[in-house]
């Protein structure tokens, strides 16, 4: 699940990037509005952390581009702690207003917390056969079982799932696992797979990840929800 975390102070926008990567996101960053509206603008996120004192602009005008008309819940993160402004921002049409300092464990649940409530978004929780992934915690598990699996194999199979019966290019995986500025060697998607096949294997889970030479991999189509 891929998140864009708008922040132009770099330690706490560190620390955000890291305790949201642990957690399973991948996650792109930048420091401007203008930043933030490019990438809006070439990505489909699931979440965005929104700072409002950015260094061209209120965040608060950032708001409905970044909304994509409702479909992306946007999170804001900032120093002001008014009364008023917590009213501007809500009204704004934020989905949630935390205040700095906020500790990491709390930030992260209250994205998960975002992500799971109703709306015309993403469904939190995908089925195929007897395989689950709540797509909010990140976690899956196989007849009722949980699978241990890594961020990089989580995001991997989010995508396999939501296009169950359908090829997932390379392209389209590696966007969806890695962010903007990570380093990313040549095989490193197939070795994702790989231990994705390995930990599904684990836990006899029955659904192979076919793999198309030349074009992706895809899950065969069973009872997908």
């Amino acid at each position: 699940m891929r998140v864009l975390l708008v922040e132009d102070h770099p330690p706490l926008a560190e620390a955000v990037r890291d305790a949201l990567r642990r957690s399973g996101f991948t996650v792109d960053h930048v420091s401007t509005a203008q930043g933030a509206r490019e990438m809006a603008a070439i990505t489909d996120y699931a979440l965005v952390l929104l700072d409002l004192g950015l260094p061209d602009g209120d965040g608060l005008r950032l708001l409905p581009v970044l909304q994509d008309g409702g479909r992306v819940p946007v999170i804001v993160l900032t120093a002001r702690d008014q009364l008023a402004d917590r009213l501007a921002g809500l009204d704004g049409g934020a989905d949630d207003y935390v205040v700095k300092p906020v500790e990491m464990p709390e930030l992260v649940a209250r994205c998960r917390a975002v992500l799971r409530r109703p709306g015309d978004r993403s469904h939190t929780t995908l089925r195929i056969g007897t395989l689950s992934l709540d797509t909010a915690a990140r976690s899956v598990a196989a007849h009722d079982v949980s699978v241990p699996l890594g961020r990089r194999e989580v995001a991997v199979l989010e995508q396999l799932m939501r296009s169950a019966g359908r090829v997932v290019s390379r392209r389209v995986l590696e966007e969806a696992i890695y962010g903007f500025d990570d380093e990313v060697s040549p095989n490193a998607l197939d070795a994702a797979v790989s231990r994705l096949r390995r930990g599904l294997e684990a836990v006899g889970c029955p659904l192979p990840i076919v793999t198309v030479r030349g074009v992706g991999w895809m899950l065969p189509r069973e009872d997908a929800s």
